[in-house]
């Protein structure tokens, strides 16, 4: 079967959504029949198909057109990007805020950490989708806020999130009780 890349390239950004729908279908499918095992597994199935569309919204939201310069590589907490100028490695347990600068074209990631230059990475770059999880395990990140804010296209960067200060409770050593 042919598919111009245009098209395959959209039905690859929004594929968890599109799996999500043809679950659903299946399921009301099934729903409809409630003969037996199927009908309890029907209303199961629903559910989770609704949950996939959801993820897949905001994944869809997030991957660009790629083809951009570089690669970025995320595996156990480390971003890498490999660019043809720069490139560097972080782990996200030590980076401190998360940037999105508009004011470059296309527009970069900054992932600041203590004591490094900050990782410039383009949000176009090869398997820049991969930084959809790994900033959504970032404590407090407001996912829609980030999408928002990529889909405005601020001419200006624009802090995602920080990591907030340690509180004195929290840098007291734990005594024994």
């Amino acid at each position: 079967m042919f598919f111009r890349s245009e098209a395959k390239a959209t039905l690859w950004r929004w594929r968890e959504v599109l799996a999500g729908v043809a679950l659903a279908i299946l399921a009301l499918w099934w729903l409809a029949q409630a003969r037996g095992v199927l009908g309890y597994i029907a209303p199961v199935m629903l559910v989770g198909a609704g949950a996939l569309i959801m993820v897949g919204l905001q994944r869809g939201r997030f991957r660009g057109a790629g083809g951009g310069l570089g690669t970025v590589q995320v595996d156990e907490g480390e971003v890498t990007y490999f660019g043809p100028l720069s490139g560097g490695s972080v782990s996200l347990r030590e980076v401190q805020r998360v940037t999105l600068d508009g004011a470059q074209s296309p527009a970069h990631w900054r992932l600041d950490q203590p004591h490094h230059p900050p990782l410039m990475i383009p949000v176009d770059a090869d398997g820049a989708d991969a930084l959809f999880d790994a900033f959504a395990a970032l404590p407090g990140l407001r996912t829609e806020r980030m999408l928002a804010q990529l889909r405005a296209g601020a001419g200006e960067p624009v802090l995602i999130w920080e990591r907030s200060a340690p509180t004195l409770a929290q840098m007291q050593p734990r005594g024994r009780a």
